[in-house]
């Protein structure tokens, strides 16, 4: 059929293409801000996650420099340890026969501030070698009843003692009966820690205890220029006026001079110390670490080393916390 005259047959098409294309346009225009959007949310997602790696990056760099410091004041503190007990031994032997029962000195190195103590070993009761008697002065000094400390005294020397060959073991017997699954050494002790096995022995006795004993001296008196008044208050027949009268110098040439004033508790007592030396060396770093190390050394004239260590202990002491003195 002819359209009328002067129409445009395509006009009709023509706007309904302009319309679609508009449409269509619109359609990519808001797909396009949507794709924009979820664009910049995934950028977000990407910093936030960067952001998140850098905390974490800068927390390990910053854990990874706080230990490395932790193991560098380590290692100098083990070597400025070796070097405090060094110069320890050498001040010893530099006394050659009038050797110093105890000593103490300080020295910087480097930002580390050390401190030195040095004891003579006999200064403590040697379990091995004690008597009875002294051991037994000493668990009654520190709390334990006289019945109790005598009972204890007699379970460390039969501890000790060896067994006559064919004797019967009457303390193992005491200990089977205390449901204990072995029984008493019967050889010297190995530490003064194995006194913790000895029957009957209370913990809170031992914890007291334990500074005051060693197994190193070789002695069975005790050092009276060095001893602590713990222990010279141990020593039978000890009184309040013998302690204030005991001699604060001197030499094993002197003894005889003191030894008929003390009588009985003289026997317990020497004026010399033992060639084995206790040793305490704190070091001390400007960031407030504080480490403490302490060895038992054994110091002998005209020897092939300067000294041989027996025992040897680190401890690191907290901020704010005091080290844990010796008694001495």
């Amino acid at each position: 059929m002819s359209s009328a005259a002067g129409e445009d047959p395509f006009a009709g098409h023509l706007g309904d293409c302009r319309t679609a294309v508009a449409f269509q346009r619109d359609a990519l225009a808001q797909r396009d801000r949507r794709s924009g959007g979820f664009i910049i949310v995934a950028v977000l997602w990407i910093l936030g996650a960067l952001a998140t790696l850098a905390v974490i990056y800068n927390l390990y760099a910053r854990q990874t420099a706080l230990e490395f410091v932790d193991h560098d004041e380590r290692l100098q503190a083990q070597a400025l340890a070796v070097s405090g007990v060094e110069l320890a031994a050498y001040r010893i032997l530099s006394f050659g026969n009038n050797r110093p029962s105890l000593g103490q000195f300080s020295f910087r190195q480097g930002s580390a501030v050390i401190d030195v103590a040095f004891t003579a070993e006999n200064s403590r009761i040697d379990l091995n070698f004690g008597p009875k008697e002294l051991i037994a002065g000493l668990f009654a000094g520190l709390g334990a009843s006289p019945e109790d400390a005598a009972a204890f005294a007699n379970h460390v020397d039969a501890w000790r003692t060896p067994l006559n060959p064919g004797a019967t073991d009457a303390e193992a017997v005491l200990y089977q009966g205390a449901g204990k699954a072995y029984g008493p050494r019967h050889g010297p002790f190995q530490h003064v820690n194995e006194l913790t096995m000895v029957l009957g022995m209370p913990t809170w006795l031992i914890e007291r205890a334990l500074p005051y004993f060693t197994i190193y001296s070789g002695q069975r008196a005790v050092d009276v220029l060095s001893a602590s008044p713990q222990v010279l208050a141990a020593v039978p027949g000890m009184t309040p006026d013998l302690m204030q009268s005991l001699p604060t110098q001197g030499s094993g040439a002197q003894l005889g001079a003191w030894r008929a004033q003390f009588g009985y508790a003289a026997s317990f007592l020497t004026m010399g110390p033992s060639s084995a030396d206790h040793v305490d060396v704190d070091v001390r770093f400007p960031s407030q670490r504080h480490i403490r190390s302490d060895a038992v050394i054994l110091v002998l004239d005209r020897d092939l080393e300067p000294y041989h260590v027996l025992s040897w202990n680190d401890e690191e002491i907290a901020v704010g916390q005091r080290a844990g003195a010796s008694p001495y």
